[in-house]
């Protein structure tokens, strides 16, 4: 996986924590401030506004063209600078405009005598508070393009950490921790856990350092995980040039006592009796739905075994995927190779500890090899 220019920011706001992905479409020259506001310029410029990234008194800005005239300043502390530039400690959002009538209007000021001082440096009650006020001066809403490779694969990894998706006001999506996670020893635990995972997938990083848990061990695998390794099995069937090699996937999928969906099924039912523990009303309604789609699931699985043992009967090679049109088009590596790999058994998951100090920016930058944690289900 390439992360490319995808930006996740970790931020807090009470007891609330939240992780915003930013995949903005920066050319890989970009400057560190542009990367460093690529939250705020992605959500300004899906409202169809022309924005920079200038020098403000003492840091960086962001500047965009409002369609009346006007322009939009968003700035960080300037006078002094933020402390923590990376997660600034509060923001100021002002409206100018010098030729007539002139304008000059305060929308936002999370300082700590401001009227929004109680949103400190939450990006979420920024974007909001400035969503609003372009609303009112007639800006089009905000057009959400459709998520990038990027962001879904920095979504999987939260997912992973424990991180739920949400949706703020405007249609902007993030990962928040969840709600009943209020205890900030462990809220620091899950952020450092997802921190660590995104930065040895190579991706940028920014956020308060005190979010983060100093010094505490952490297990990172080299083991790839069980949707990876699907995945890896699905490329396989575009080689495939012979039934016997199309039939593995199906075969991994469907076996009949240790199959991938067996196990999911096992998981699915063993999910509904922890679950009905709880004894609610709403607790049991859930088990029942995990149960029901236990069973539909399991029916699926029959239905597959059947379609798989009728391809693996054909025993023939297709007659549309010759060796060299597969050579071609996947010159990577061959489908026995590809599905071998898939199947092997994965190297042993190695043990590490964050350094003593919490990363700072370039450490937190800094690309790692690829690695993510393994979800394949014990045999």
């Amino acid at each position: 996986m390439q992360p490319g220019n995808a930006l996740i920011t970790f931020e807090q706001e009470g007891s609330r924590v939240r992780a915003w992905i930013s995949a903005s479409s920066l050319p890989p020259a970009a400057s560190e401030q542009e990367h460093r506001y690529a939250v705020l310029t992605a959500a300004l410029r899906q409202r169809g506004l022309e924005c920079t990234v200038e020098y403000g008194l003492s840091d960086y800005i962001v500047h965009a063209e409002l369609p009346d005239g006007s322009s939009l300043i968003i700035s960080p502390p300037q006078e002094p600078p933020s402390e923590h530039r990376e997660a600034p400690e509060s923001w100021m959002v002002t409206r100018h405009r010098s030729a007539e009538p002139e304008v000059y209007e305060l929308v936002y000021d999370s300082e700590p005598d401001g009227p929004d001082a109680q949103h400190r440096g939450s990006v979420s009650s920024l974007l909001a508070a400035v969503d609003t006020r372009l609303g009112q001066l007639g800006v089009p809403p905000r057009q959400v393009p459709k998520r990038s490779a990027e962001e879904r694969a920095a979504g999987s990894v939260l997912h992973r950490a424990g991180f739920v998706p949400a949706v703020a006001f405007g249609g902007a999506h993030y990962y928040r921790l969840p709600s009943a996670m209020t205890d900030p020893a462990e809220q620091r635990l899950a952020v450092t856990r997802a921190f660590e995972l995104l930065r040895a997938e190579g991706f940028r990083l920014a956020g308060d350092p005190a979010l983060l848990a100093p010094g505490l061990p952490v297990a990172r695998s080299h083991e790839a995980s069980l949707g990876d390794r699907l995945g890896h099995l699905a490329k396989s069937v575009h080689t495939a040039t012979h039934t016997r090699e199309a039939i593995v996937p199906l075969s991994e999928l469907t076996a009949p006592a240790d199959g991938v969906l067996h196990r999911v099924v096992e998981i699915l039912d063993a999910t509904a009796d922890w679950w009905e523990g709880f004894g609610e009303a709403a607790d049991h309604a859930y088990a029942n739905q995990l149960r029901l789609i236990a069973e539909d699931l399991d029916s699926c699985a029959i239905r597959l075994q059947e379609i798989r043992n009728d391809l693996a009967d054909r025993h023939t090679v297709h007659p549309g995927k010759d060796e060299a049109q597969v050579s071609r088009t996947f010159p990577s590596a061959p489908a026995s190779s590809r599905v071998s790999a898939a199947l092997a058994p994965s190297p042993s998951a190695e043990q590490y500890a964050l350094p003593a100090d919490p990363p700072t920016e370039s450490s937190a930058r800094t690309v790692l090899p690829p690695a993510r944690p393994s979800s394949v289900p014990g045999r």
